[in-house]
């Protein structure tokens, strides 16, 4: 087939690529010159482990880069939009650029083209483009027919490939049979059976989203909560993580008790919900609750420092492994890492940090001017003349670390781990004073 992806963030390139790699030719647009010009060279804007590699095997061969959207429509069958929908301070999704490319979209289509919504968008947005559409085909005085369906993603960060290559489903809501068999047909070589691909209205599809990725953060928020109670109590929330999820109604994915949740998707879709339910008159308690809880969570292992050494900080210089929210990606969006940084900068400590990927991406845009940060290049030059080791981010080089070189680099043997990484007698039996969560 021939597709056109419009907008070249995560979504949109993760999803074109996968596309390009089973065959089909797909051109990639965007407006921002500077980014297409670098993917022409096989140079991507983000890290997510094999996407380089498909990008480098498939470009100009089935896979193209433009920036100039009317140049390839004439051919395309099916056109996705993938562009930013990021969220306002009212915590309603920003929806200018999606709109903006229903805008471009009416103004060049000249034959029969199926519209995709890649994006996250609020449920009902689907009707708006299609009114988008249809007006500016309308002012070109041309009758062009046109399907608008609602296609979520729901890859993970450090797997989109796997998860893009091997879904476990294909959510597709459209209101055209026309529409739902040109999308099976797109979809039917990442799959043998037919099980995996959902049809449903347009509405529940772009709900469907929402929903997955609220139910995920209440995972997460519920066992923040209940590791949160453990410490008061004097259980072990590590335990009881293994008690509730050999439960298999329950499971263990997602009851892993941390530093709470960050990334591009759940604090916005959790915020986006809360809001749509909001503007139709609802008070969604559990899923404001859901928020609330995380918000908190964020700065667990701030309060545990300050209950260590302090209200002033002053003087005292803190070693930080882990930037990004989560491994295998350099997303350091709503990561607790950051506000843990600007938390104890705040009180008048330093800090030194080290990630493996997501250094460049905090210093541009997150942590940019501020100051008393220093950045490493190697995991143990931060723990030098440091106070303590805070674990923010459970990347795998630090899950088996030296800790007698930890501990000889450190002034005190003192470790904070946001993700409870390590044994708590092991590190006592070493002469480690160590908090994590949840004990």
């Amino acid at each position: 087939m021939n597709i056109t992806v419009i907008g070249t963030g995560y979504v949109g390139l993760t999803a074109g690529t996968c596309f390009a790699e089973m065959g089909n030719k797909v051109t990639c647009v965007d407006i921002d010159v500077d980014k297409i010009k670098n993917l022409k060279q096989g140079i991507i804007p983000i890290f997510e482990p094999g996407l380089e590699g498909l990008v480098t095997k498939n470009l100009h061969k089935t896979l193209f880069f433009s920036s100039n959207l009317k140049e390839f429509i004439a051919k395309t069958e099916i056109i996705f939009i993938a562009v930013g929908t990021p969220t306002k301070d009212d915590n309603e999704v920003e929806l200018q650029y999606f709109y903006q490319a229903a805008k471009d979209i009416g103004q060049v289509i000249t034959k029969e083209t199926i519209i995709v919504n890649k994006s996250t968008v609020p449920i009902g947005t689907a009707d708006k483009v299609k009114e988008i559409i249809q007006k500016e085909l309308d002012a070109r005085k041309i009758q062009v027919k046109f399907h608008v369906v609602s296609n979520p993603e729901f890859l993970k960060e450090g797997a989109a490939i796997s998860d893009f290559m091997k879904p476990d489903r294909v959510v597709i809501g459209a209101d055209s049979e026309i529409a739902f068999q040109k999308m099976e047909q797109l979809y039917s070589p990442f799959f043998r059976t037919h099980d995996r691909f959902i049809r449903m209205d347009i509405r529940s599809a772009e709900m469907t989203k929402y929903a997955a990725n609220a139910m995920l953060a209440t995972k997460i928020s519920f066992i923040n909560e209940i590791a949160n109670i453990c410490e008061k109590v004097g259980a072990d929330a590590n335990k009881v993580r293994i008690g509730i999820g050999s439960d298999s109604r329950i499971g263990y994915n997602f009851i892993y008790p941390g530093a709470g949740y960050g990334g591009s998707c759940f604090p916005k879709d959790v915020k986006a919900l809360h809001r749509i339910a909001e503007s139709h008159g609802y008070t969604a308690k559990l899923i404001a609750s859901v928020e609330a809880v995380n918000d908190a969570q964020k700065l667990i292992i701030f309060d545990k420092i300050i209950h260590r050494f302090g209200a002033d900080l002053s003087g005292k210089t803190f070693a930080m492994w882990g930037l990004s929210f989560k491994p295998g990606t350099d997303d350091v969006r709503e990561a607790p890492s950051i506000y843990v940084i600007k938390a104890l900068l705040e009180k008048g400590a330093k800090i030194n940090v080290y990630d493996p990927k997501a250094i460049e991406t905090a210093k541009q845009f997150y942590l940019k001017e501020l100051k008393n940060i220093t950045y490493f290049d190697a995991k143990y030059q931060v723990l030098d003349n440091a106070d303590a080791l805070i674990l923010m981010t459970e990347w795998k080089e630090f899950r088996s670390p030296d800790f007698e070189e930890i501990k000889l680099k450190l002034n005190s043997p003192i470790i904070f781990d946001g993700r409870n990484q390590y044994n708590v007698f092991h590190l006592q039996e070493k002469g480690f004073e160590y908090y994590q969560i949840g004990k």
